[in-house]
């Protein structure tokens, strides 16, 4: 029935007679008759394999060692359907409960953000931030329970946290709605956290950001969120980092980028101009720019950019030339550039005539 081989390992078992439930389970297949009775079939014939006494015996004399009636007798058979598809239904789902019935349960992440300056995140910074939390109420001990009394036996499930059902052939078991599985009820509920075991706080966390962080980054504080239950661990705390835009530079992984504008003269004779840094002193940079410069051109101070976070080493800073046209013109200007326009011939500037050339071969 379940399609193995004899010497089949109670893994391979499991696995088939899961494929075999899931494919032909009631729920999937409303209203089949044929399904249902193949899906009682694969259930009798788990029954009897993973049980190894049963398995042996079966092994020696078939269906007879069972009476004909298989390996529940004619009571039909008890499922528990949390252990039997708890962990498919958890990698179906993301999570689940695997190996045993542990009530214990992590509690949730929860998130915090932060806002940086521009220096803050390329230097780093220690810094706090206000993180709002349940934790376990200070007047029940978590209990839920008012001071000098406890919680009880839950009646509906006799404690046991699951109650069992008849459905047709099968009686199958389920969370208990009266304790929601913890098998107790509290009658006298804790007036500070109204029942609950825990209380909502506000608290101030130190936070340490590296140096060279980026916008968005997320640092992570394990079991710094909500309070598990029945005993689990807690959840995570996420500080999201926001990092501020900055006037003048521009990041590019740990490169800053700038532009730094150049009057024409200084672009055509050449200068040196300061660039400002993120130095915490405040302190300047020189770059040397040739005559001839033009208008776009690329200059690099070495190791005055972003440091790489977790390692060694500083990106640089990237200055792009631009050069600037006067927008109004004393007479005395306008002469002196007239004066240099009459002395600037196309011969005299092979660029400018290499440039025509190329823009008349393009639409020839």
């Amino acid at each position: 029935m379940l399609g193995v081989e004899r010497g089949a390992s109670d893994a391979e078992l499991k696995s088939a007679y899961r494929k075999l439930a899931i494919q032909f389970h009631p729920d999937r297949n409303p209203g089949n008759a044929e399904a249902e009775e193949k899906f009682k079939e694969a259930n009798e014939a788990y029954q009897v394999l993973c049980d190894a006494e049963k398995r042996a015996a079966y092994d020696r004399y078939g269906h007879a060692a069972f009476g004909g009636g298989g390996g529940a007798g004619a009571g039909g058979f008890e499922v528990d359907i949390s252990e039997m598809f708890g962990d498919i239904l958890g990698d179906m789902f993301g999570g689940g409960r695997r190996g045993g019935r542990s009530r214990a349960q992590r509690g949730a992440d929860i998130r915090a953000d932060l806002h940086l300056e521009f220096s803050e995140a390329v230097f780093g910074v220690k810094t706090e931030v206000s993180v709002r939390r349940h934790e376990i109420c200070d007047r029940c001990k978590g209990s839920g329970a008012k001071p000098g009394t406890s919680a009880t036996q839950c009646q509906t499930c006799a404690g046991h946290g699951q109650v069992r059902f008849q459905q047709g052939f099968f009686s199958m078991t389920r969370t208990c709605p009266t304790c929601s599985g913890s098998g107790t009820v509290i009658k006298d509920h804790c007036d500070k956290c109204r029942g609950t075991g825990r209380t909502l706080h506000e608290r101030t966390m130190q936070v340490n950001v590296p140096a060279g962080i980026e916008d968005g980054t997320r640092i992570r504080y394990q079991e710094q969120g909500e309070p598990g239950v029945h005993g689990g661990p807690a959840g995570d705390l996420y500080v999201v980092l926001s990092v501020e835009d900055h006037p003048f530079f521009e990041r590019e992984g740990n490169d800053l980028h700038c532009a730094i504008p150049v009057t024409f003269p200084q672009a055509a004779l050449g200068a040196e101009v300061e660039v400002p840094t993120l130095e915490p002193d405040g302190a300047h940079a020189t770059v040397k720019i040739p005559e001839g410069t033009q208008t776009g051109r690329e200059f690099r101070i070495r190791s005055k950019g972003v440091p790489v976070l977790n390692g060694r080493g500083r990106g640089d800073i990237v200055v792009h030339i631009d050069v600037k046209t006067p927008m109004k013109l004393s007479k005395r200007q306008r002469e002196l550039l007239e004066e240099l326009q009459t002395l600037t011939k196309p011969e005299n500037a092979p660029e400018d005539k290499s440039f025509f050339e190329k823009v008349k071969k393009i639409f020839q």
